[in-house]
């Protein structure tokens, strides 16, 4: 199976020059809990230095912290769950599900993440989606639009699809035993029509009929929030991009931001040193 490399990155959308605001990328952020405060916070600080603007929802404790730290947030609305509707059609790509409650009622106040998953995805199935985290492990498979993106671990991925990997900590496995999950991983992709990018030490992205590996990274990225990193910053490089390149950039970018961390701090960095981090080797990159 082929690897992803960054001669593949030359096709990824880039500014003109001549562009005016709006026109690199509108991306709305669904996410967050009350437990989960600061999930879809580092979804969005990724985001918000790829494309043009962001509108951000969540519940009313992050709208908040991200009202307090506008300084960062400058090309960007807050936008409160009552008028999701109006700019989800307005923006390029809906990620939805980093930091929602993996059940109902963990925290008083919090949405029930399947029931506004779900009818969010019902009312909108020709938006471009990116489906991550709470949403991922409470919704019908059979509800993932065209053309979604969606980023499971394998835990993640065994319970969207009601499945179960053969192979215990395939990762760590032969050449073989990996080639047997990226077979499942296409398999799934190709039944429901999107783009899985299954995460691991070993990233596997396919869209049913292309599939491939991405390797790198390091065990500094194992920490809380890099996988709500790694979605922010794949659902803004939907906006502009086909759907398997953004997943296969994204992972890519993703896991050399990490080896560029780990070369200045050693496995000694978080979400937050990774988000400030991505731009700087995009650039290089």
């Amino acid at each position: 199976m082929q690897e992803f490399n960054s001669k593949d990155l030359k096709n990824l959308f880039v500014p003109n020059k001549d562009s005016h605001k709006g026109q690199n990328g509108k991306l709305m952020i669904i996410g967050g809990s009350k437990l989960f405060h600061a999930a879809s916070l580092w979804s969005l600080k990724v985001a918000s230095r790829i494309v043009d603007m962001v509108f951000y929802s969540s519940v009313p404790e992050n709208n908040e912290i991200v009202q307090k730290v506008k300084e960062e947030f400058r090309d960007g609305i807050v936008i409160p769950r009552n008028k999701i509707a109006n700019y989800i059609n307005e923006a390029d790509c809906v990620l939805i599900g980093p930091g929602m409650p993996r059940k109902e009622g963990e925290e008083e106040g919090d949405d029930d993440t399947k029931v506004i998953t779900e009818y969010l995805l019902k009312s909108s199935q020709n938006k471009k989606w990116v489906i991550d985290g709470g949403s991922l492990q409470t919704i019908n498979p059979s509800l993932i639009p065209q053309g979604t993106i969606i980023t499971p671990h394998t835990k993640e991925f065994e319970k969207l699809f009601n499945f179960q990997f053969p192979i215990s900590n395939f990762q760590s496995n032969s050449n073989d035993q990996i080639s047997k999950i990226e077979k499942i991983v296409q398999e799934k992709a190709k039944k429901y029509n999107c783009v899985v990018l299954l995460k691991g030490s070993i990233d596997i992205v396919s869209n049913g009929e292309e599939t491939v590996r991405i390797s790198g990274g390091n065990a500094g990225m194992t920490k809380g929030g890099t996988g709500d990193v790694l979605a922010g910053l794949v659902a803004a490089l939907y906006c502009k991009n086909d759907a398997f390149l953004a997943a296969c950039a994204g992972s890519y970018i993703n896991k050399k931001t990490g080896e560029k961390l780990a070369e200045k701090m050693g496995l000694y960095f978080n979400a937050s040193d990774l988000a400030d981090e991505i731009p700087k080797v995009m650039k290089n990159l």
